[in-house]
């Protein structure tokens, strides 16, 4: 047999989409494991023609689900970032739009019985040890993805899913602030270094003649300004304790500026090496928080609330994006817990093959 069948569903979870495996199903070694994802999603080319990648960063993602061993969660969500064309897997960060899909996916596999109307699905995020409660709908005891909510970046309707993320903050680098300020100053710009749900390098775009206006490709055109933003990157990561970050996607990038379609600011988010055609659910978190908190690089962009939970609207490239944060103001920003709503949608599911010279199977 010239190649190895592995079990998986296909899903779109929030504005992203990937193979969702069953953990038993793989490799249990990072270094195998990493080959078979490779070989799945076809990194190494730009259309990822051998594989099952989309050929963007928002297409090559890997969710491994497994029932969890831990006390508080049902499943487990190992995630991975498979580049496009780089033949890299990073498995530091997580994916709250890939999150999107876990609840789902794991009913699809059996890890998890539907209960009632509303199936809740309490996720453990391998990655970062976050702790997120999904809602599913699940009428009469039976999945759906059929509804009425729509979510930026993706086209149609479907069922909501309500995510509610808790101990996120620090969840990579283990302080909510890794360098211990609210801002410090790289190669002459202004940066807050944050960790909520995604460790992030957030900065105003009005300091790189930027107005947050801009749409997604014409930011991926400036190639100058990607070379900019990414000296100051690999700077912050090392700042935030995080090491050498050059061939990591975290941390992650994002400017802010004022709002200008009636949300609360107006934001861009960066995979790093290419403009989210939208936003990430963790980096919304981040972000949200960075816009709450006095003293950031967001001060003077919006009026801050005071006590929470507040409805923090970021405009994005593709729309906007409400998170729910519930925080404490009494002493600059403590955050409880944040909520998004998102969808997912069942596209396939079968067998994927990958050639039994990168792995022979179980």
């Amino acid at each position: 047999m010239t190649q190895t069948a592995i079990p998986f569903v296909f899903m779109r979870g929030g504005t992203s989409r990937g193979p969702y495996f069953d953990r038993a199903d793989l490799p249990e070694d990072l270094d195998t494991l990493a080959e078979v994802l490779i070989a799945a999603v076809g990194s190494g080319h730009p259309l990822n023609i051998d594989g099952i990648g989309g050929g963007a960063a928002v297409t090559t993602k890997v969710a491994m689900l497994s029932r969890s061993d831990d006390d508080w969660a049902d499943i487990d969500y190992f995630f991975a970032q498979v580049s496009v064309e780089d033949r890299l897997v990073d498995f530091k960060p997580t994916c709250g739009n890939i999150l999107s899909g876990v609840g789902p996916a794991a009913i699809e596999m059996g890890l998890i019985q539907p209960s009632g109307d509303v199936t809740e699905v309490r996720i453990r995020a391998v990655n970062t040890g976050a702790q997120v409660v999904a809602k599913v709908r699940t009428p009469g005891g039976r999945l759906t993805y059929d509804g009425t909510t729509a979510i930026a970046g993706v086209p149609g309707t479907a069922a909501p899913i309500a995510l509610n993320f808790m101990g996120v903050v620090g969840s990579s680098t283990g302080a909510f602030l890794p360098t211990g300020n609210l801002r410090d100053t790289i190669d002459g710009i202004e940066v807050t270094c944050m960790d909520v749900a995604m460790p992030m390098v957030i900065a105003r775009a009005a300091d790189f003649g930027k107005t947050c206006r801009e749409t997604a490709e014409e930011l991926d055109a400036d190639t100058d300004f990607f070379a900019r933003i990414e000296a100051i990157r690999i700077e912050a990561g090392r700042r935030m304790g995080m090491g050498d970050v050059s061939a990591s996607v975290t941390p992650k990038f994002g400017l802010l500026a004022p709002a200008m379609q009636g949300g609360t600011i107006a934001t861009r988010y960066f995979m790093p090496w290419n403009t989210h055609p939208s936003m990430a659910v963790t980096g919304s978190q981040c972000l949200a928080s960075c816009a709450l908190t006095p003293g950031t690089v967001a001060d003077g962009m919006l009026e801050r609330p005071t006590e929470g939970p507040a409805d923090v609207v970021l405009e994005h490239a593709s729309g906007t994006i409400g998170v729910l944060v519930d925080f404490d103001g009494t002493d600059g920003f403590t955050l409880n817990s944040a909520g998004l709503l998102r969808t997912a949608r069942k596209l396939a599911d079968g067998n994927l093959y990958v050639p039994a010279h990168v792995w022979k199977g179980k």
